[in-house]
């Protein structure tokens, strides 16, 4: 296992085909109602997590049936079902943690789970999260440089800030480079680039950037 896909209960119209995501080393983990998201895909489902609150009874039983050690939670919880499923993940101390179901519908649950990517710049943490959708796929990252690859169908790069500085962060390889420039939370400064060669670069000094890749 070197993959955990974790599958929320988010909109089912904003779901990626799933099985694009899928080799041998994904574990595929249901959040309430991704569950059977997953199962619906024919994906295998290895792990599930949450209150259930969102499927019928019958749903309830074909898991527990389908997953005897299956452990439901109380709908009163100082957790959303999602940082739950996402702590256990990190607990695996794997490579790579992606979300899926976690945007769309209501909008404080997607900010929600867009600011649990906030785990993955601990000191400690291990794992590479990034939350995938038909549009986007949204990573966060601490001071550092890193080489991004053009990929195809994801044209639009955007960097936001998630602290209330970034500081030094400086572009190449892109149509609107920068060199060691300083945004604050609430600039729309770094919205909407693109890659102008197979590979470019980013980096920065101080503070949490987030990531988008994006698509029409």
């Amino acid at each position: 296992m070197k993959i955990i896909a974790l599958v929320s209960g988010g909109p089912e119209e904003n779901l990626p085909e799933l099985k694009d995501y899928h080799n041998d080393e994904v574990t595929w983990v249901g959040i309430d109602k991704g569950a059977f998201y997953i199962r619906s895909s024919g994906l295998p489902l290895s792990h599930a997590f949450g209150d259930f609150d969102s499927i019928t009874n019958d749903e309830r039983a074909e898991l527990k049936a389908l997953l005897p050690n299956l452990s439901i939670e109380s709908a009163e919880k100082d957790q959303t079902d999602t940082e739950i499923a996402l702590d256990w993940a990190l607990e695996q101390k794997i490579a790579k943690i992606q979300i899926f179901g976690a945007t769309g519908g209501r909008i404080d649950h997607m900010l929600g789970n867009i600011q649990l990517l906030v785990k993955s710049t601990t000191a400690h943490a291990m794992s590479k999260i990034e939350i995938i959708d038909r549009q986007n796929r949204i990573t966060l990252f601490r001071p550092g440089t890193y080489t991004i690859e053009k990929q195809i169908g994801w044209r639009y790069i955007s960097f936001i800030p998630m602290s209330h500085e970034v500081n030094g962060i400086t572009l190449e390889g892109f149509k609107y480079p920068l060199k060691n420039c300083h945004i604050t939370i609430g600039s729309t400064l770094c919205i909407s680039n693109e890659l102008t060669h197979e590979l470019g670069t980013f980096s920065f000094n101080e503070g949490i950037l987030l990531m988008i890749r994006s698509r029409d």
